[in-house]
């Protein structure tokens, strides 16, 4: 899979993750979320950069269990919660999120 870029290439693998994790942007998230239906506001990117900064420390993709607590000690209990996270990137949050960050895939997602 590819997508089109400002006349570049970007590789995705068969499931829109990106293959090179230096290739993302902010306008490759957009087009990655726009595909899953996703449309992307200001809670979403709070969310996509605190999972890049995980990345970042621990080098590893987040869980739903991690992202959930990560998600509770940056943003707050409010939106530290699953179903908030499910709200914003529905059926599979820790593969959405990662997915649009440009991180990849979380070990124990299907």
């Amino acid at each position: 899979m590819q997508l089109e870029l400002n006349d570049r290439i970007i590789e995705l693998d068969r499931e829109g993750f990106l293959v090179n994790l230096s290739d993302w942007s902010e306008e490759a998230a957009n087009i990655i979320a726009q595909k899953d239906g996703i449309n992307l506001t200001e809670a979403h990117w709070e969310v996509i950069y605190m999972t890049r900064e995980f990345y970042q420390t621990f080098q590893v993709s987040p869980s739903m269990r991690a992202l959930v607590k990560q998600t509770e000690r940056i943003l707050g209990s409010e939106k530290g919660k699953s179903i908030y996270l499910l709200q914003l990137f529905p059926t599979s949050p820790a593969k959405f999120i990662s997915k649009i960050a440009g991180l990849p895939k979380p070990a124990n997602c299907l």
